[in-house]
């Protein structure tokens, strides 16, 4: 399998390229495992979701502790079939949920959002879900939907997609989940996914 994020990040300050450059620092601790390349236009990372989502959780996270509005986007791919099988991205959750029912995987997602790290930096994002080359595609969207709403991240829903906000933690956590516990293990899963910080619109 092949799983992987495109990252763009916009910072809405003229200041704008420290505001980049602390993001991109804080991918150090992820280098040795995943293959990121940085050019003009985004970030490509490569790798097992565990240390992929976190990659991204805090790229975002110490871009978002400076106080100028910065926005991300991300699309996330797992299962592609038009790009070769990785070694390094073995993922343990998706071999797992592999035979589990759709209540399982929604009890198991919610209770890794629970769990996950407070980072003390509120966000919000908005993302859509694609379960692709599947017939009951839409059982699985509407699977994650309501785990979504039993989240604690949930805000609304939207018109092709649905927002989210909290603290980074939580967020990404339920982000990874949506990513790995919905749509088949083997299938082509992708994720389009908008954050926000420091939005002036919400002062």
């Amino acid at each position: 399998m092949f799983i992987g994020a495109q990252v763009s990040l916009y910072p809405m300050t003229s200041d704008f390229v420290e505001v980049i450059e602390t993001g991109l620092e804080a991918l150090s601790p992820y280098r040795e495992h995943l293959r990121i390349e940085t050019d003009d236009m985004s970030t490509l990372m490569v790798g097992a979701p565990e240390a992929l989502i976190d990659a991204i959780r805090d790229l975002f996270a110490a871009s978002a502790r400076r106080p100028a509005h910065v926005t991300m986007h991300v699309t996330l791919s797992r299962g592609c079939p038009g790009e070769p099988d990785d070694p390094t991205c073995r993922c343990d959750t998706l071999i797992r949920s592999q035979d589990q029912p759709l209540d399982a995987r929604k009890a198991a997602a919610r209770d890794a959002v629970e769990a996950a790290s407070v980072l003390g930096v509120g966000i919000d994002v908005q993302f859509s879900l694609y379960v692709l080359g599947q017939s009951h595609h839409m059982d699985e969207i509407y699977g994650c939907i309501d785990f979504l709403k039993s989240s604690g991240t949930f805000l609304r829903s939207k018109n092709f997609c649905t927002r989210l906000r909290g603290d980074a933690g939580a967020v990404f956590e339920t982000i990874r989940q949506a990513f790995l516990r919905f749509g088949p293990a083997e299938g082509h899963v992708t994720i389009d996914l908008t954050a926000s910080a420091n939005s002036p619109s919400l002062r």
